[in-house]
């Protein structure tokens, strides 16, 4: 009867975590895809430009969710553990690391920029246009970074409420002001990075005054075992950080192996893969949402409690993405005919459609079992979670589909790989649950 009332209690409260997550996720994904659209009516040479700075994006992002992982990992456990003093300061001292980190990379990143530039291959006649946005890009990305520390303190308080309204806030105003920016004054590319340095800056105005006014920060730092707590950051932030920036080294080595059956499948591999994206929005926002709650759980001591809410994320994400998946799989004509009018990329795309996504719910169950790990402080097994993922399970049952049916073998490969991510990282999870509650056990006694 205790638990037939809890999980309800447990369903809602993980509802109300993650909705507002899932649109603000949506939103981000929706302002960047209109400033690829704006740039794109630029000309080809910006739209070069912009795809040169995506590499070193990835960077930056990879620092600043792997410094959220650790925020939400760590503030909310101290606040389960009922340390408040210490979890305010570890917020300031989360802020405070995470804007001088990643203001040190942007100006290293100003300095090398003709070093980045040429070894990535660009032509010379493109520089000048790369050196101009350059400067509002980095303002941007620190802006972002900075608004974002912001957004992963509220969230390791449990307000996923305020973050949520503020990235739909930010993402509309960024639409809004690029066709000002970029034609109305005539700033051209880096209009547009100067209309994400307003809408950030516009988001940072409103979310640190409220973190201020509700104490969830505090700057008085030399009250803080700062060695400590720095180590304590430290191991969950670097782990985070390297299996972030894997998925991009990953996705480069798969676009190499399509590319060796043609255009036709290199574009709709690409189309594929940002149909994807939007097929695993509930899982990303799931992946923002789960942390602070498992944190504060942890922090009490209640790894029974943390063990229902997993099973319960985990049975909703493979029932919902196999019911994704089974709709691209009826669509998939239908939908390959609306994304391209190229016989050949209409061919491939609906084979994509036919396999990849039938396998969204290991995909997604391998996504959340890396967000709980982290949560979790097993920060290192999720690491390995992620390596495997991509180096055991997928890439190389892709390049061994292809060697057996070509192209639509490399796509059935990745069926069978994300499937088999997702029952790998369930186990290694389990493992890791079975691990910590003999720990907390022998704790107890």
């Amino acid at each position: 009867m205790q638990t037939t009332t809890q999980n309800p209690s447990l369903a809602r409260q993980l509802y109300n975590m993650t909705w507002p997550m899932l649109f603000g996720v949506l939103s981000l994904m929706t302002f960047q895809l209109a400033d690829s659209a704006f740039v794109g009516q630029l000309g080809r040479d910006p739209l070069a430009a912009l795809g040169f700075t995506l590499p070193m994006q990835q960077l930056i992002i990879g620092l600043q969710v792997g410094l959220g992982i650790a925020t939400t990992a760590i503030v909310s456990r101290t606040l389960g553990a009922g340390d408040e003093l210490r979890a305010y300061r570890l917020g300031g001292l989360i802020i405070t690391v995470g804007g001088s980190l990643v203001l040190v990379i942007c100006v290293a990143l100003w300095f090398l920029q003709e070093h980045i530039m040429t070894a990535l291959g660009a032509e010379e006649s493109l520089l000048p246009l790369i050196r101009q946005y350059w400067v509002p890009w980095l303002m941007a990305a620190w802006t972002g970074a900075f608004l974002y520390f912001g957004y992963s303190v509220c969230r390791s308080h449990g307000d996923t409420k305020l973050p949520g309204y503020m990235m739909v806030a930010t993402s509309l105003t960024n639409i809004a002001l690029d066709p000002l920016y970029i034609f109305v004054f005539g700033w051209g590319l880096p209009g547009a990075a100067w209309a994400t340095v307003t809408s950030f800056g516009i988001g940072c105005l409103v979310i640190y005054p409220k973190l201020l006014k509700r104490h969830w920060v505090r700057f008085d730092l030399q009250e803080l075992a700062l060695w400590k707590a720095l180590k304590q950051l430290n191991g969950i932030m670097a782990p985070a950080m390297v299996s972030q920036l894997m998925p991009a080294v990953s996705a480069m080595l798969a676009t190499a192996l399509v590319a060796g059956f043609g255009s036709a499948s290199v574009a709709a591999w690409g189309l594929g893969t940002r149909l994807e994206f939007f097929s695993i929005v509930v899982v990303l926002a799931l992946t923002m949402s789960m942390p602070p709650m498992i944190g504060r759980m942890l922090g009490a001591g209640d790894i029974e409690q943390i063990r229902k809410l997993v099973r319960l994320a985990v049975r909703f994400v493979v029932v919902w993405q196999l019911a994704i998946g089974l709709a691209w799989v009826v669509a998939s004509g239908l939908v390959s005919e609306l994304f391209s009018s190229d016989g050949d990329v209409q061919e491939v795309l609906a084979g994509y459609l036919l396999r990849v996504p039938l396998s969204y719910s290991g995909l997604g169950v391998c996504m959340l079992m890396v967000s709980v790990c982290n949560a979790l402080g097993l920060a290192m097994r999720a690491l390995l979670v992620s390596t495997l993922r991509l180096f055991l399970c997928f890439l190389p049952l892709l390049w061994l589909g292809s060697q057996i049916n070509g192209i639509y073998g490399l796509m059935s490969g990745a069926l069978v790989g994300n499937l088999f991510a997702g029952a790998m990282a369930y186990s290694f999870y389990r493992s890791g649950m079975a691990r910590l509650k003999a720990e907390v056990a022998s704790g107890k006694a």
